[in-house]
């Protein structure tokens, strides 16, 4: 049987080689987003069903079941992060993710990026770039339709340089592959959006944490994560520390809900039974 790494990968890479044949085929852009979502969700679900039955599965598009809390390995999968960016023509910043948790970690996890050919995952794992020194100006990847409330004053003060783009898979990779400084958000996304990217970033000797630092959890019974900050550590210390100065108090880390907010980084994939 193949390894935890493996199988991630090869069911990332196998589901964006299905996304790819449908966006193919062209259709209307809503049609296509919600095919999408279907497609790559039940292909995903059937699949680990039929090579580890015994595991969890908490996936976007599908209905939570609470036993999940006390199994030992839950699946968190995104079937298709950036839905809306999968509707227009010629974006490529769209992904699909596949993360394992196991024993209150997680222990593996697959980014594809089908438009770009490539799969980040942990089965390889790409060593990012370690700057020596941080950059002057930082170029920090935000949500094109939500970027953080604060992110003016941020860019103010610590000379950053704000980069739209859309998954958060896509995002994560940036900052692996060099082409960002950061990978920022606030404001609250869901778990799949953030596993199989942190999963990834770590692998790659990168930073993930919540904005004030503190860790990222999984597998909670509310699966929401309020913010995420990726970056190489040397990076770090002076990004949270530029973010503790400027974000307004009410927005300060607090108790986890015990239920979802509405909100996430992909608000047209954002939907939680």
């Amino acid at each position: 049987m193949a390894s935890d790494d493996d199988l991630a990968q090869a069911l990332a890479a196998e589901a964006g080689r299905r996304l790819l044949a449908l966006r193919a085929r062209g259709g209307g852009a809503e049609e296509l987003r919600a095919a999408g979502d279907r497609l790559s969700h039940e292909f995903l679900v059937s699949e680990l069903a039929r090579v580890l039955p015994g595991d969890a599965v908490l996936s976007e598009e599908g209905r939570d079941d609470p036993a999940r809390l006390a199994a030992g390995r839950v699946w968190i999968v995104d079937p298709l992060d950036g839905t809306r960016e999968f509707g227009e023509p010629g974006r490529s910043d769209w992904a699909v993710h596949v993360a394992l948790w196991a024993g209150g970690e997680l222990t593996a996890g697959a980014v594809a990026l089908p438009a770009r050919d490539r799969v980040l995952s942990t089965a390889d794992p790409v060593r990012a770039v370690q700057p020596v020194t941080p950059p002057a100006r930082p170029r920090v990847v935000v949500s094109r339709t939500r970027p953080p409330a604060f992110l003016d004053r941020l860019s103010e003060q610590a000379g950053l340089v704000p980069v739209p783009l859309g998954s958060a898979g896509a995002k994560a990779a940036a900052v692996i592959l060099g082409e960002a400084d950061a990978y920022l958000h606030d404001g609250g996304q869901y778990e799949w959006d953030s596993a199989a990217p942190v999963a990834v970033a770590l692998a790659a000797g990168l930073h993930a944490s919540r904005l004030d630092g503190s860790k990222l959890e999984y597998n909670q019974a509310a699966p929401w994560q309020p913010d995420i900050l990726i970056c190489p550590e040397v990076l770090a210390g002076r990004l949270l520390a530029a973010i503790s100065a400027v974000r307004p108090a009410g927005s300060q880390p607090g108790p986890r809900p015990t239920a979802p907010p509405v909100l996430t980084d992909d608000p047209e994939s954002a939907r939680w039974p």
